[in-house]
């Protein structure tokens, strides 16, 4: 629990910032080329780190299944979904119900892990989930703008992807250690994404003035930050780890707010504070 609480508060640092960078990138960048840019430099710097501790090797029998899911659900999909609706989504918004894998983990934790979730842990789930509403602003949307309605639909769907691919990985853990599988998972996201770039967006990129994102984006954060929440899927109880990740959004909108300009006010600190009680209550035994 330890080790992945110290991996978990990693995750919250990059993940949490990482949306409003994004969003500031696709000043300059199209949404679907930096996924592809994000993955495929990821995949890049952890073969070159694993080739430079000796530990790059191709994945054994028992890690496919990991690999796979990692890389077309978590990787993949999520990228293309979460992507393309940062596009249409306020940064804060699309870092909260991307990561919101509460509703999602906790239910598939039970019915396919065959998890016990004790009462304080569902309470601590209602806590969290209230707390993401009302960052969320619900009531601030335009559901009758279809870009809108559209873009939060694929961020639960991207959500979801997320899910199923740490139920996999904890359900088939892979026999070599996930640091070792990151090159190959980022591979096949880079694969998967590349044709929805070469389609949806013949003549986008990334420009000038994104580049600097870009690389902080797929060097720093992509490699640590994916290996982080892995882990700390993988090591915590689904119920915990759901509820766990909550903090990232929460930053995510902090970061927002500070650099972005996105509104402060009397949401973030009570949906801020909902998640935290909601992490305290979830951690106990």
């Amino acid at each position: 629990m330890r080790s992945a609480l110290h991996l978990l508060i990693i995750a919250i640092l990059l993940f949490g910032g990482a949306w409003p960078v994004t969003k500031a990138a696709l000043t300059h960048a199209t949404p679907m080329w930096f996924a592809v840019g994000r993955a495929g430099l990821a995949a890049v710097v952890s073969a070159l780190l694993l080739a430079a501790l000796r530990r790059l090797h191709w994945p054994r029998r028992a890690d496919w299944p990991s690999v796979l899911a990692l890389g077309f659900l978590q990787l993949g999909a999520f990228f293309v979904l979460a992507h393309a609706a940062v596009a249409m989504v306020q940064a804060g918004r699309t870092a909260i119900i991307s990561a919101v894998v509460t509703y999602w983990l906790i239910p598939l934790s039970v019915i396919v892990l065959g998890e016990k979730v004790p009462a304080h842990r569902w309470t601590a789930a209602g806590l969290g989930l209230a707390g993401v509403a009302v960052l969320a602003g619900p009531w601030a949307v335009d559901w009758t703008d279809q870009t809108q309605l559209f873009g939060h639909l694929m961020l639960v769907l991207a959500a979801l992807f997320w899910t199923l691919a740490i139920v996999t990985t904890r359900r088939f853990p892979p026999e070599s250690s996930v640091f070792e599988l990151l090159p190959w998972c980022f591979a096949l996201a880079t694969l998967f994404i590349l044709p929805f770039a070469l389609v949806l967006e013949p003549n986008g990129g990334i420009f000038g003035p994104s580049w600097p994102f870009m690389l902080y984006i797929g060097l720093i954060v992509a490699p640590i930050g994916t290996w982080c929440v892995i882990e700390v899927g993988r090591r915590l109880p689904g119920a915990v780890a759901s509820v766990a990740f909550l903090l990232v959004p929460a930053f995510g909108v902090l970061v927002s707010n500070l650099w972005l300009g996105e509104p402060l006010g009397w949401d973030m600190l009570l949906g801020g504070g909902l998640i935290v009680a909601s992490v305290v209550l979830a951690s106990r035994e």
